[in-house]
């Protein structure tokens, strides 16, 4: 089985992943550093704060180690914001049969009421150098676009309001 975690930035993806890797032992990806070993190595001229560059150049390369990973029957979890929501294009019915898709999506006032607790919980897993562009405003902003997304194509959105929980029920 694949397992593809999508969502904003600070929404709990790789601390999703991480849990998932304990409790199945399933390996996972980050996109995140894929992209830092592509940008650090000099195989790209691409700088972390190209999302949609980085998207079309780090999706390619991911869609097909994913189908790679089926064809081996490998379980693997990826997670990331470079995730297309449109991820089924890519796939044949037989690939998509081995995917499972979530996109972690933080509600308005779940945002307006944990802002802080967001933040203070930005280094649970990767430890973030520059957080600075993180704020209330682009958390909500983000978000929202997410939602509007999932409704958009139809995608399996996990929302977030009240208490921190996700459980994929897998």
């Amino acid at each position: 089985m694949i397992i593809l975690i999508a969502g904003a930035s600070h929404t709990g993806k790789t601390a999703l992943a991480q849990r998932l890797l304990e409790k199945y032992h399933y390996p996972y990806l980050s996109m995140d550093l894929l992209k830092m070993g592509l940008i650090r190595s000099g195989n790209t001229g691409l700088t972390p704060v190209e999302d949609g560059k980085l998207k079309d150049y780090l999706w390619p390369i991911v869609r097909e180690m994913i189908k790679t990973a089926i064809e081996n029957r490998q379980n693997l979890v990826v997670e990331g914001i470079y995730i297309p929501f449109d991820w089924e294009n890519d796939f044949s019915v037989e690939y998509r049969n081995e995917i499972r898709f979530y996109c972690l999506v933080m509600t308005e006032a779940y945002i307006k009421d944990h802002f802080d607790d967001i933040k203070q919980y930005a280094n649970v897993i990767e430890t973030r150098l520059d957080d600075s562009y993180c704020t209330e405003a682009s958390v909500l902003q983000e978000n929202a676009y997410n939602l509007e997304m999932c409704r958009k194509y139809s995608c399996n959105c996990i929302l977030i309001d009240g208490d921190y929980q996700v459980d994929l029920g897998i």
